[in-house]
């Protein structure tokens, strides 16, 4: 008997080469024993409800999109209280978040990985009354990644953010605002801050996997002061060039469980590259153990814990 498969899919994601693959994957999913249901996105918020209302039915939810498909199945499966694992199929434009676990491009390697792959439990985080999956982050670039012309990101791809990203910098303002983490508070103006569990950040920052641990319970806060003279600003280029923060004064970078923002006038943020209202308060919080995420066998994604064993894998996706 055919095991059931939920497959979301946003079909405007990246080149679009999702649907043009989908009687593909639906095809070699019935080849590894099971009966692929197909729920496709019309809009914002779609694959959330769709994961959220049937994704308990199914031992393995598909995401084919981007980095915001992948939000919204997600948040879905956590709001509605599933431990379903999640297979995803990076077909957006940049694939941050896939990067960083390590996931092929191609969409049919990717779908054989979901099949022959480990289950690994991963962090998320909690956003005031929201959550994301891999980055909040607010000021220089930030803007960048929801901001973007989709038509202009499906035809340049990972090019469209480099391009916007030095178009926003003659306009960038720095913030004042106070910080509180666990273990202290700073105030200053700042130009950038991102709160990820990731190695890599929008696309065009990267952090030392060496200092990163996707399920230990923290989240990793970087922020640059703005800088007062051309000297400062190079030092911070340089800094997170080599990604030797602690070498500049104008970066602060630390893991921590809790933030607490406070702005006078108000952030723009983005969750996982989707733009949010800004926020005069707002505090995030380390979802532990929230995800289930396939990643491809003998690939290392940033954590200490162990994936599950094959006992463990059976009993959570019903012999994947």
């Amino acid at each position: 008997m055919l095991k059931p498969l939920l497959i979301i899919m946003n079909p405007c994601s990246g080149t679009r080469q999702g649907p043009r693959m989908l009687a593909e994957l639906i095809s070699y999913y019935q080849t590894q024993g099971y009966q692929c249901t197909v729920m496709m996105t019309q809009k914002s918020g779609d694959a959330t409800e769709f994961a959220r209302i049937y994704g308990g039915q199914y031992p393995l939810v598909i995401a084919v999109g981007g980095d915001g498909t992948f939000n919204e199945v997600a948040c879905g499966l956590i709001s509605g209280g599933h431990s379903t694992p999640i297979g995803y199929l990076p077909a957006g434009s940049t694939n941050d978040f896939a990067n960083t676990l390590s996931l092929s491009p191609d969409l049919m390697t990717a779908a054989k990985d979901t099949m022959t792959g480990t289950v690994q439990v991963l962090d998320a985080g909690g956003f005031n009354e929201r959550m994301f999956t891999y980055v909040a982050s607010f000021g220089a670039f930030t803007r960048v990644s929801y901001a973007t012309p989709q038509q202009f990101k499906n035809t340049m791809g990972h090019l469209a953010y480099i391009l916007e990203g030095v178009m926003e910098v003659p306009t960038l303002r720095a913030v004042e605002m106070t910080i509180e983490t666990d273990d202290e508070v700073l105030e200053g103006d700042y130009i950038f801050g991102a709160i990820s569990n990731s190695t890599s950040i929008g696309g065009m920052l990267k952090l030392d996997p060496g200092t990163v641990d996707m399920n230990d319970g923290k989240l990793e806060l970087l922020l640059i002061r703005n800088p007062q003279t051309p000297i400062e600003l190079g030092q911070i280029l340089l800094a997170l060039n080599t990604r030797d923060y602690a070498s500049c004064s104008c970066i602060r970078f630390v893991s921590t469980k809790t933030v607490c923002i406070k702005a006078r006038n108000g952030l723009m943020w983005s969750l996982d590259g989707e733009g949010v209202t800004a926020e005069r308060e707002t505090t995030i919080t380390n979802l532990h153990n929230a995800l289930r995420v396939v990643v491809p066998q003998g690939k290392t994604v940033p954590t200490k814990k162990a994936p599950f064993d094959d006992e463990e894998i059976e009993d959570l996706i019903g012999n994947l």
